[in-house]
């Protein structure tokens, strides 16, 4: 089942043409959005799929013809108040929820999964509010950052975002998505990222610091550890990074950090956090 909805129409409907200067790009290619709620794992819970950056509500109507429930948040009011009104009989019937507000600042709903066109501008930010609520996303994003979250250990796209991302879940590019795809067209190509919920196969016992550890120690992603935790102790709020060199082993202090697995990161964090002080803040 899916969808019904013209993204062309809905778009002549709402009035609106979309706007680069306000990060807006509306998708309107109906096979890219009648694919998307695919993408969600086979075993996903559907019952109530939260939305962000519902546009003029193209994805929208896929996601209630796939889902019992849905949230969408939609920050301009103009089109939050036309959501209302075009899906006026699922608000009536409890089925949508239309919630007006920036999805950085609203209160985000207990969903069970997450399917979205995000703005590309706070991409990074919204992700990483939705990564720990523990719920599978299919997420659009530029195509560059998908390849960034999704990379694997020593490659040329590894990086913090790799390691963050992977602290939360299984991450796979699963469509490159074209320019021609949106209206009006961005600069960049596009491409949908599955994210499935997963304990990390490493302990971590202040996910804050590991966190803040990983992001300072990947400013310095050229240099070894060993000057890297030298170098970063204002970023990851190490009191004494010296002891941390000290006390870490040679070999890995060598290293760069492109060339480290996160499970390697947890181990050197726990190290840090017990020899170095790691301390609140940053």
């Amino acid at each position: 089942m899916t969808g019904s909805r013209s993204p062309d129409r809905l778009l002549g409907r709402a009035g609106v043409s979309g706007n680069p200067d306000r990060d807006q790009h509306f998708l309107v290619d109906e096979r890219v959005l009648d694919r998307l709620p695919t993408y969600l794992p086979d075993d996903a819970d559907r019952s109530h799929v939260l939305e962000v950056g519902g546009g003029t509500g193209a994805l929208t109507d896929r996601l209630l013809a796939t889902s019992d429930r849905v949230t969408v948040v939609e920050r301009d009011p103009e089109l939050a108040a036309f959501l209302e009104t075009e899906f006026a009989e699922a608000v009536a019937a409890g089925r949508l929820t239309v919630l007006e507000g920036d999805a950085l600042d609203v209160d985000l709903p207990d969903a069970t999964a997450s399917v979205s066109n995000l703005p590309y501008g706070v991409s990074s930010e919204i992700t990483f509010r939705l990564l720990p609520l523990g719920i599978p996303t299919v997420l659009m994003f530029q195509r560059e950052f998908a390849e960034r979250m999704a990379a694997e250990t020593g490659t040329d796209e590894y990086g913090r975002l790799s390691v963050s991302a992977g602290h939360y879940a299984d991450v796979e590019v699963v469509e490159p998505v074209p320019p021609t795809a949106f209206s009006p067209p961005p600069a960049v190509d596009s491409a949908v990222v599955r994210t499935t919920p997963r304990d990390p196969d490493y302990e971590v016992e202040d996910e804050d610091f590991f966190l803040r550890f990983v992001k300072a120690l990947f400013t310095q992603r050229r240099k070894t550890l060993r000057n890297a935790v030298r170098n970063t102790a204002h970023i990851s709020g190490l009191d004494d990074p010296d002891a941390v060199v000290a006390a870490a082993d040679e070999t890995l202090m060598s290293r760069r950090a492109g060339d480290v697995a996160p499970d390697e990161f947890a181990a050197l964090a726990a190290l840090a956090a017990e020899h170095g002080g790691g301390r609140d803040g940053g």
